[in-house]
Formats: C-alpha cells, structure tokens, sequence
C-alpha cells in the first residue's frame, strides 16, 4: 500500500470509493486515510483533463511527445517578468523571462511556491519509506511514500526540511500523515497547508497553519464536510484573509466552494457557490482568479468580492490553477492539450472588472509540467508599479462564524 500522492489523471467517480466519515479507530485509518487523499486529490482532478496515459488528449486530440522530464521548453517570443514556480517530473522549476531552470532533483517535488520576499521557495518532497501498522488486529508492513515540507533558495542552494509527514503511536507503530499545499502569509511567518496531521487517526485533511518560527502546526476552526476536508489554501496581501476550498459532494459529483477566514476575528465567510476551485488573488485584493468546473470541463474565471464572475479569462474546457501577475496585468494558468500540461498567460488589458483580454501566448511548449502542482508567480518590489494598499474583497453575502453557517451565492 502506498501513501503517494494519487497520480494527476482524470477520474470520472473521484467520490466513489471507500465510507464515508470521519478516520477515528486504527483499524479504519489504513484505508480511510488514503480515502480522504483520493477523494481531496479527486476534487481537484475529477473533471480536470490531466494526463493519464492512453494515446491522445481528451476530445480526439492528437498525442504529442512531451519533452524529456529534464528539459522545458520555454517559447522564445515570450518575456516573464520576475519568475514563476511549477513543478516538472517530481522537480521544482523556476522561470524567468525566456528561460526556465530546474531547482531540485530529488524527483519527489510537488506544489512549489514562493517565499513573499522571493529569497526562498516552498514545496513537498514525497520520499519512500517502510511503515509497520496494525490491520485487522495484526500489524503489518507498508511501503510509504513520505510528504516533508521543504524549502529551497531558487538557486538549488540551502535545502532544508521543515517538518516531516512520517507519523509515529504510542506503541511504536509507523505510519505518515499529509503535507499539501504550502501558502506563505505576507508576513513570511506562516506557512497554510492542507494536513492531516499531526496525528492522522483524529483528522481529515484539512487547513492548517504552520509556524516557521516553532516549525508547529496549528488548526484553525474552519467548517468542513468530513471526510473531504479542504484544499488550495491562499493568503490576501493584508495579511490577514485566507481563501480556501471546502469539499463538498452531491450524489457521486464533487461540488467544491471557496471560503473566506479572517485570522484576526475568527470568521468565515461563503465566498462562492459550488464549482470553483485554486483561487489566486489579484494583487489588489479586489478580485479572485479561480478554476470553475462544470460538465464540459474546466476553465479559469475572475470573481469579484461577492464571489460573482466578471470575466471568462478561457472558455476551452482544459485550463486550470491560474497565477495572477504581481503586476495585476495578466494571469499564468497550466492549459492541456494532446495529453500534456504546460503554462499559458493571458494579458489583462484596462482595469477591472471590466477588462479586455490581450493575446494568449504559451509559456512552455510540450513540457508535460505537473498537473497537480499550481504555478505561483513572483515579482520583485522594485519591479511593481505603485499600488494603493491592499483591499480584502467586500462580501455581499452575511458573514459568517467560525461554525460556516452562512449562506451561499446560487449554484452557477
């Protein structure tokens, strides 16, 4: 049995597997905890069209040979401004104007993003290892795969662990417990991730907050709907607003939402009805880039501060995970085509909400980048525009208490 991270393809029943409920006896945990990781993992990949074998792209698109897992190619007519992470083959990339370099080697690379002042990035590195648990009233040995959070400087340079996954009882017994996610606060002191640590057999996968200071994790009482959990933890530039994904489900289809928390007060707000996943906030903090899925597949769309969309950035059912521009003037997102992820960017032309879309150019060109694994861009201070302060989006629906009893928008 493994703990690895399930495998970035499209799953038609990401809910149909195992009971449901909350993981709380040892017996349960073996395969409850892999439920929830299947089932979290599912809501992110079930309608998205990610790699998963097979001789062609969804919809008859031809295949195309991806790059060599040691290679990306970057098209030569495009110029990124600062640098944008994303993951290939298990490796953390960086890429900066027309060109693209690889961080780490280690092969167990997932989720990387950067530190807000850009000296460090963060990520997951999964690493085998053997687990002894009982099963059935016998204990019994497992081959793991190991989430650690890690950083890195974007020269390779400086790796360090801060925290690992693995997960020892009382008695002795081995086991490992989730790592997903990382998002850094403004203030470089938190990391938010999606865990269920730091004892697996008493949570669901969830939004955590880790202190770089304390290397603790902590939880904050945010609604879930058990065993799903949560997924795509982002900070506001306040500092103070954390966006995240509720899982939800209706019959065998997932109906993820995006909820709002105030760390300093407590609450939580609805934010958006079902069908809206990987929010990124425009620099502002006036707008949301989602993913909105719906039964012809995924795209990326902008939200206002009621969770209302204002702009349509893809319409091509295979985009999703976008990455605002620091400068607000144009969004990365990974696009699928032929059965290979790679990087696109759109323009954002005049102010919003009421832009006007530039050209789409493509980033990387049959690079087969990680799928699972949202880019995160960054940009230098003294390469930003002036800005006016930051602004946390104005709900129009009521707030809420830390219980989620608020009501949502209607169902797009």
């Amino acid at each position: 049995m493994s703990g690895r991270r399930p495998a970035t393809r499209g799953v038609s029943d990401p809910f149909g597997v195992g009971p449901s409920g909350s993981v709380a006896a040892p017996a349960a945990a073996l395969v409850g905890l892999l439920v929830v990781a299947v089932l979290t993992a599912g809501l992110l990949t079930g309608d998205l069209p990610l790699p998963g074998g097979g001789n062609g792209g969804p919809d008859g698109d031809p295949a195309r040979t991806p790059a060599p897992s040691d290679v990306v190619i970057v098209d030569p007519r495009t110029e990124v401004p600062g640098s944008i992470t994303y993951v290939k083959a298990g490796n953390v990339w960086v890429q900066s104007g027309n060109e693209a370099r690889q961080v780490t080697s280690d092969g167990g690379a997932s989720d990387s993003t950067w530190s807000p002042d850009g000296e460090l990035i963060y990520y997951i590195e999964t690493v085998a290892d053997f687990g002894r648990f009982p099963a059935q009233g016998s204990p019994r040995r497992y081959q793991l795969s190991v989430p650690n959070l890690m950083r890195v400087h974007p020269d390779g340079t400086g790796q360090e662990l801060l925290a690992t996954g693995r997960y020892t009882t009382s008695s002795g017994y081995t086991w490992f417990f989730w790592i997903n996610e990382p998002a850094a606060s403004a203030d470089g002191r938190t990391l938010a991730v999606t865990s269920d640590g730091p004892n697996p057999l008493e949570s669901n996968v969830v939004v955590q907050l880790f202190d770089l200071e304390t290397r603790t994790f902590s939880r904050p009482n945010l609604p879930e709907t058990a065993p799903l959990g949560h997924q795509d933890p982002t900070w506001a530039t306040n500092g103070t607003s954390l966006y995240f994904v509720r899982n939800d489900r209706e019959g065998a289809a997932g109906r993820p939402a995006i909820f709002a928390f105030d760390s300093t007060t407590g609450q939580v707000r609805t934010l958006t009805g079902p069908g809206y996943l990987a929010p990124s906030l425009s620099p502002d903090g006036r707008f949301l880039a989602a993913t909105r899925t719906d039964a012809f597949g995924t795209n990326v769309v902008v939200l206002d501060g009621s969770g209302g969309e204002v702009l349509r950035v893809t319409d091509d059912g295979r985009s999703w995970s976008p990455a605002w521009s620091p400068r607000g003037d144009a969004i990365a997102f990974l696009h699928f085509e032929g059965g290979i992820a790679d990087l696109q960017m759109v323009s954002l032309e005049g102010s919003g909400p009421r832009w006007t879309l530039g050209e789409r150019l493509n980033l990387t060109e049959v690079s087969g980048l990680d799928g699972a694994s949202a880019p995160h861009w960054f940009i230098p201070a003294d390469a930003l525009p002036p800005t006016p302060p930051p602004a946390t989006p104005t709900p129009s629906t009521p707030s809420a208490s830390a219980s989620g009893e608020a009501s949502a928008p209607a169902s797009p």
